[in-house]
C-alpha cells in the first residue's frame, strides 16, 4: 500500500507522548492522524471528563500556510460556537501546545472537541463491502438532519465526507472538521480551493479560482451526501466507477456531461435508490430542489419504513449454504440487494439497447436470436449493476446457455427451474420482483432475470476483490453461477467440472459482442 504525501508528512510529525499537558488537558492515546496533524484521546485534569485534541503543528508551514491554517482553526471555532446542535461535534477549547523539548510540536494549535468512537470511514473500511454498514439508516439520519441544521443556519459544510462523520460511544452521530465551513453571502460563499475528491460535485471542476477562493453552494453538500449514503448502503462502494479518486471524479464529470449513464449499486432499495439520485442530480441547478432539509424529512421516512430488502451477507449465505445442502446437484445460488452477495446464482449490469447491428460494447445487437419481448427486461436488469463487466450481453449469454431463452425450462432432478434456472429455496433468499406485481416468482422471467443479475454483479465484485484477473471475470462469473464464488476463488479459476459450460457462455457472448 503506498501512503500519500499528506500522511507521510503527518507520520513523519512527531508526536506528543501519553500524559502530556496541554493546559488543562492531558493527553491519552493517538486516535488518528492525518495531512493537518494528529488527533489525541484526553481528560480534563478538574474532573476527568473525557474529550479529542486534535494538534494541529505550525512551525513547519510557510507563513501564507500559517495563515490558512489559523483562518481554518476560526472558522471551525466560530462555527462550532454559533451553530450549537447534537449532530455537530463541539470544539470546547482552543489551546496553545507548550512543548519546547519538541520544536516541531512548540507552538501548535490544539483543539479541544467532542470524543468520538470511530469516523465513518473507519466503519467503512472494515465494512462487508456492498452491504450497508450496521446502523446504516441511523447514521444517514444524524448526518442529513445535522446537515440541515447547518444550512437552516445559514451555513455549506464544504467537506462533507465519511471521515468527518464522526460516532460515539452512545449513538451519537456528530458531523465534523468544519475547516471549509463558511457562511453563506447570498445563495454562495467563498472558500480555498480545498476539498476531496471523491465528494466534490461535478460543477466544481469547471469552477475558476478566484482571488477570495472557489464559489460553493448547499448543492455542493447535497452531491457530498449523495455520495455517503451511496458508500453508508453499500459497504463502502463509491457511486462512480474507478481505481482512484481522480479517475472516480472524471467518471462523475462524463456523467454530469451527459455521456456516461449513473449506475448506481444494484441492491438499492428504490426509496434509498430515487434519494441517491437525486442528490446526483448533474449540476447545481437540478439539485436545487433538493433542500437539506428536504432529504432529512426524506431520510427521517426511509428510515421509519419496513425494509423489503433481503437478508444481509451472514444470513443470505447462510442460507444459500443449507439449502445446496439439502439439494444434492443444485448450483450454490445466491444474491442480496446492495452489493449483491451470495454464493452461486446470478446479477446484471448496464447498457441501452439500439437498433445498430454492431452494438456498443455489452449491447445485444439486433440481429442476434434474444428474443425481442426478453430485451428489455435484460437490459433493465443489467442497469441494476454498477460493473462495467456486467452486460446485457453476459448476462443474455448466460441466460442462453442456462435455458435458451426457455421459460418453462426445468431440471427437476437439480431442481432448477424457469429462465434463469434458480433452486425455488435459494430464489427467496434473493428474490426481486421484476415485473412490480408484487409477487416473487423464480417462473416469471421478469422475476427470474432480475434477480439473476442482482447475483451476477455480486460475483463480479467479490472476485475483484480476490484480485481475480480482470480479462477473466466473464468465465469466473459464469463458473460462480454453476458453483459458488467461494469455489472459483479456492479453485483459482474455472473448476473443470463446469468448463464446458462456462465456453458456451463465452462463445454466445462472443456472438451477440459482434
Amino acid at each position: 500500500m503506498t501512503r500519500s504525501g499528506a500522511e507521510e508528512g503527518a507520520l513523519a510529525t512527531p508526536r506528543l507522548p501519553v500524559g502530556f499537558r496541554i493546559e488543562d488537558w492531558e493527553l491519552g492515546a493517538v486516535i488518528g492522524s492525518g495531512g493537518w496533524g494528529t488527533v489525541y484521546e484526553a481528560r480534563a485534569v478538574a474532573d476527568g471528563t473525557t474529550a479529542a485534541v486534535k494538534v494541529l503543528p505550525t512551525g513547519a508551514l510557510a507563513p501564507g500556510q500559517r495563515a490558512a491554517l489559523g483562518e481554518l482553526v476560526a472558522r471551525e471555532v466560530r462555527f462550532s460556537t454559533e451553530a450549537d446542535h447534537p449532530h455537530l461535534v463541539r470544539t470546547h477549547a482552543v489551546c496553545t501546545v507548550d512543548a519546547p523539548d519538541l520544536p516541531a510540536l512548540d507552538g501548535a494549535i490544539a483543539l479541544v472537541m467532542d470524543r468520538a468512537e470511530a469516523s465513518l470511514r473507519q466503519v467503512l473500511d472494515s465494512a462487508a463491502t456492498g452491504h450497508p454498514v450496521p446502523d446504516a439508516e441511523r447514521i444517514l439520519r444524524g448526518v442529513s438532519v445535522g446537515l440541515a441544521h447547518m444550512h437552516d443556519a445559514g451555513w455549506v459544510h464544504g467537506d462533507l465526507k465519511p471521515a468527518n462523520v464522526l460516532l460515539g460511544a452512545d449513538g451519537e452521530v456528530w458531523l465534523a472538521d468544519f475547516g471549509l465551513a463558511t457562511e453563506l453571502d447570498g445563495t454562495h460563499a467563498l472558500v480555498p480551493p480545498l476539498g476531496t475528491l471523491d465528494h466534490l460535485p461535478p460543477e466544481w471542476w469547471s469552477q475558476r479560482t478566484g482571488a477570495d477562493g472557489t464559489v460553493v453552494r448547499p448543492t455542493a453538500d447535497i452531491w457530498a451526501f449523495g455520495v455517503l449514503a451511496h458508500q453508508v448502503l453499500t459497504g463502502g462502494l463509491h457511486p462512480f466507477p474507478g481505481a482512484t479518486a481522480r479517475a472516480r471524479s472524471l467518471a462523475a464529470q462524463a456523467y454530469a456531461r451527459g455521456t456516461a449513464p449513473l449506475r448506481l449499486d444494484a441492491g438499492l432499495d428504490d426509496g434509498w435508490r430515487r434519494l441517491v439520485a437525486d442528490c446526483l442530480a448533474p449540476d447545481h441547478a437540478a439539485r436545487l430542489r433538493h433542500t437539506a432539509p428536504s432529504l432529512a424529512a426524506r431520510v427521517a421516512a426511509l428510515s421509519d419504513t419496513p425494509r423489503r430488502r433481503r437478508l444481509l451477507p451472514l444470513a443470505a449465505t447462510a442460507l444459500v449454504a443449507v439449502t445446496a445442502a439439502a439439494v444434492a446437484g443444485a448450483a450454490l445460488l445466491g444474491g442480496d440487494d446492495d452489493d449483491g452477495r451470495g454464493a452461486g446464482q446470478k446479477r446484471g449490469s448496464s447498457a441501452v439497447v439500439t437498433d445498430s447491428t454492431s452494438p456498443a460494447a455489452g449491447e445485444i445487437p439486433e440481429n442476434s436470436d434474444v428474443p425481442k419481448a426478453l430485451r428489455p427486461i435484460i437490459v433493465s436488469a443489467a442497469r441494476r449493476c454498477t460493473d462495467a463487466e456486467v452486460t446485457p450481453a453476459l448476462l443474455a449469454a448466460m441466460i442462453k446457455t442456462e435455458s435458451d431463452f426457455d421459460v418453462n425450462a426445468s431440471r427437476p432432478k437439480d431442481e432448477e427451474y424457469g429462465i434463469a434456472m434458480w433452486t425455488p429455496g435459494v430464489f427467496r433468499a434473493w428474490a426481486q420482483d421484476g415485473d412490480g406485481d408484487g409477487d416473487k416468482d423464480y417462473r416469471s422471467p421478469p422475476d427470474a432475470i432480475h434477480t439473476m443479475s442482482l447475483y451476477v454483479c455480486w460475483l463480479d465484485q467479490q472476485f475483484k476483490q480476490a484480485k481475480m484477473p480482470a480479462k477473466e471475470l466473464p468465465a469466473l462469473i459464469a463458473a460462480g453461477y454453476r458453483t459458488s464464488d467461494r469455489t472459483v476463488i479456492e479453485e483459482g479459476g474455472v473448476p473443470e467440472r463446469v468448463r464446458p459450460h462456462v465456453e458456451e457462455v463465452l462463445r454466445h457472448l462472443a456472438a451477440y459482442q459482434r
